[in-house]
């Protein structure tokens, strides 16, 4: 079952071309929702959903997977820079996303990327809570309150 308020970004390849397509798909209130490319073979996708973090509403990646073979050709930072653009256009406060600590690829990623380690972070909330736990929540803010809340923690 797809939440309602699920939002999908899917990369695809289709026989007839070489050329990958973004496909924007959003489930609009209806239980169940059939994502396919039609035709195509699903290379990537990033799931998102709008969340307020903190009092900041913000555009959250809950998920970016891309398949091995088109890894390291620019999609991931596309797909991120249309999320970008999408949370700026939405009016949202920041992009926030959970990373895996033993996932140093996808945190060196995010770094380049400019996202930085979210005061809402439990290494940042309670370090010593924090070393316990296996992830960190990175965001990127693009106004002055979601910074001082997400990234300072004021």
């Amino acid at each position: 079952m797809v939440a309602p308020e699920a939002r999908y970004i899917l990369i695809c390849q289709y026989a007839d071309s070489d050329i990958a397509k973004c496909f924007m798909k959003q489930d609009s209130g209806v239980e169940c929702a059939h994502v396919t490319c039609r035709g195509g073979r699903l290379l990537g996708f990033v799931h998102y959903r709008f969340v307020v973090e903190e009092d900041v509403p913000v555009l959250y990646v809950y998920e970016l997977q891309l398949e091995s073979s088109v890894q390291g050709k620019g999609l991931g930072k596309f797909l991120m820079q249309l999320i970008e653009l999408i949370a700026c256009k939405s009016q949202m406060g920041a992009v926030m996303l959970t990373v895996q600590k033993s996932n140093t690829d996808a945190m060196a990623f995010y770094n380049n990327l400019g996202y930085v380690i979210s005061s809402t972070s439990p290494s940042q909330v309670d370090p010593l809570i924090g070393i316990h736990r296996s992830y960190e929540i990175l965001c990127k803010t693009f106004e002055s309150e979601a910074k001082c809340k997400l990234e300072e923690g004021n």
